[in-house]
């Protein structure tokens, strides 16, 4: 039986540690969740409302007064919420002030030490963006400055996009500098920024950089659409390379006047989100003993066997694909940049590190407990029962202090599909279906087209 003395800590122990494995602080996940759910819904007011609220402002016509450490990120929630509600001039702003606020999460060269300050909570700071998120900020806000008919916006994006395109391309996801005179490993998602800024500097009339950004994308993939831009201003440019060449099958091409053209970018879906998951600390160490630091054996008595940590999950979006036409007739759309895949590629590539964090911080808490047992074991009536319940509630409150971090860019698109469509001058009808698993929706716009000039029309889904 125990001493009366011990009966109160005992039962305050156990108590603490019931409260611990009970509550908690949401995660950045579970604040964003009504967020989702409204765009999944297609509730574009919906999830710009909740996400306003994460912001502390009344509008998105206001910038939050207060910057946390995830303000940045909700601000790019924010952001692509008003791209996809057509508000670009809005979207421009909030994409351009939260990437002046982002820090680059350099995953090839943090060790798991230092990654692990950042997939933490209790020591996380400001929001540091993975190169998949970087990447793709400046491709939305370029394309932010084109649909405003803004080349000269467009134009300083793009070379924003350069300097962390040209950054990323510099080293191979496993840090190592690129060989001098080598080409970089190539970053797929980095083709849809590529594609656009290609498009821009031909029609700004700066045809050398044109096709350098044209290069840059048929690095990454074959784009059928960008055949004839190359041919046509092969003969203004002597910008030249091995895809370049392969594109003009050594014939030589005439300059020809700007064709007509409408220009389609589709984004749907979204892509997969962290969320707090709990791995077996057996199998945990099994996937990332090269990353772990400390003694794993003082985890033989550690009441908690399990390791909490931020994993990926699939968002659940409701479409997958597009279909266009024009005036009535199919037109091919063409992957420009398959983020959902970059995204998890660039996750698995962080998991072992991440998993490597969890279980050393797992020993720091584990070594603590030991210490409040040790402690508890020298009370002279119940010392056993005692240290038991101090090492219990020492590592529960240890645990509650140290969630996942589950921050990322939540509302990101998935996939974005492009097309480039010559016509003639005039009135033109295009229609753009987006589908998947959740259904299909439909969108119809009439469209005028100068001669010699160019439409750009943006369908962006969110779910």
């Amino acid at each position: 039986m125990l001493a009366p003395s011990a009966r109160p800590r005992a039962g305050f122990a156990a108590l603490s540690l019931g409260l611990v494995l009970a509550t908690g602080c949401a995660t950045y996940s579970d604040r964003t969740r009504e967020a989702r759910g409204a765009a999944q819904r297609g509730d574009l007011p919906g999830a710009e409302k909740q996400v306003n609220k994460l912001l502390g402002t009344r509008s998105s016509k206001d910038m939050p007064t207060k910057w946390k450490k995830d303000t940045a990120l909700a601000l790019l929630e924010r952001g692509m919420i008003l791209h996809a509600s057509g508000a670009y001039k809005l979207s421009a702003r909030d994409l351009s002030v939260a990437e002046k606020q982002l820090e680059l999460l350099d995953i090839a060269r943090d060790g798991a030490g230092q990654l692990g300050k950042y997939v933490f909570s209790d020591s996380a700071t400001k929001y540091k963006a993975p190169p998949s998120e970087k990447l793709v900020l400046n491709a939305y806000n370029l394309l932010n400055y084109l649909l405003q008919g803004d080349l000269s916006g467009a134009r300083v994006e793009a070379k924003r996009f350069t300097v962390m395109h040209e950054y990323l391309t510099d080293y191979d996801q496993r840090g190592r500098p690129r060989a001098e005179g080598g080409e970089g490993v190539v970053y797929p998602h980095g083709a849809f920024g590529s594609w656009l800024a290609g498009f821009v500097f031909e029609r700004l009339g700066e045809y050398e950089s044109a096709m350098r950004y044209y290069d840059e994308a048929l690095q990454a993939r074959p784009f059928a659409s960008l055949v004839g831009p190359v041919q046509r201003l092969s003969a203004l440019a002597g910008y030249r390379s091995p895809r370049i060449d392969a594109v003009l099958g050594g014939m030589s091409y005439e300059a020809g006047p700007a064709p007509s053209e409408v220009v389609v970018v589709v984004s749907v879906g979204r892509v997969p989100l962290k969320e707090a998951r709990h791995m077996p600390i057996g199998a945990a160490v099994g996937l990332a003993h090269a990353y772990i630091t400390g003694d794993s054996r003082v985890l033989e008595r550690s009441a908690l066997k399990m390791v909490v940590y931020p994993e990926l999950v699939p968002s659940g979006s409701a479409f997958e694909t597009a279909e266009l036409r024009v005036d009535g007739q199919p037109v091919g759309l063409e992957i420009a940049s398959d983020i959902q895949t970059e995204v998890i590629d660039e996750y698995e590539q962080m998991k072992p590190k991440i998993i490597g964090a969890a279980i050393s911080r797992l020993i720091v808490r584990a070594a603590v407990a030991e210490a409040a047992r040790a402690a508890g074991n020298t009370s002279e009536k119940g010392g056993a029962i005692i240290g038991l319940f101090a090492a219990l509630a020492a590592e529960g409150a240890l645990l509650a202090a140290d969630r996942p971090d589950t921050r990322s860019w939540t509302l990101l698109p998935g996939l974005v599909l492009v097309a480039r469509v010559p016509v003639q001058p005039g009135p033109h009808a295009v229609t753009v279906v987006a589908s998947g698993r959740g259904g299909s929706e439909t969108r119809n716009y009439s469209v005028d087209v100068a001669a010699g000039g160019y439409v750009v029309l943006d369908v962006t889904t969110l779910r």
